[in-house]
């Protein structure tokens, strides 16, 4: 008999420097760019200034273009 214990539902996170601090339990975060639902265990990508997370680098990349992060 398998079960799952995680909590269902979004996911509220502390981004920090190679790591992340689970404010509110949950399965998933929100891409800021897309909105598409990250499963925490897949989080990858996050920028610690803007405290958001990116499902994919080029969301991230995306991300860091908008707030002029890059060079141009």
């Amino acid at each position: 008999m398998d079960r799952d214990f995680r909590p269902e539902g979004q996911a509220v996170l502390e981004y920090l420097d190679g790591e992340f601090r689970v404010v509110k339990a949950g399965s998933f975060v929100l891409c800021a760019v897309t909105g598409v639902p990250i499963p925490i265990e897949s989080l990858r990508y996050w920028n610690v200034d803007l405290q958001e997370a990116y499902a994919t680098p080029a969301e991230a990349l995306q991300r860091h273009k908008e707030a002029g992060k890059t060079p141009q």
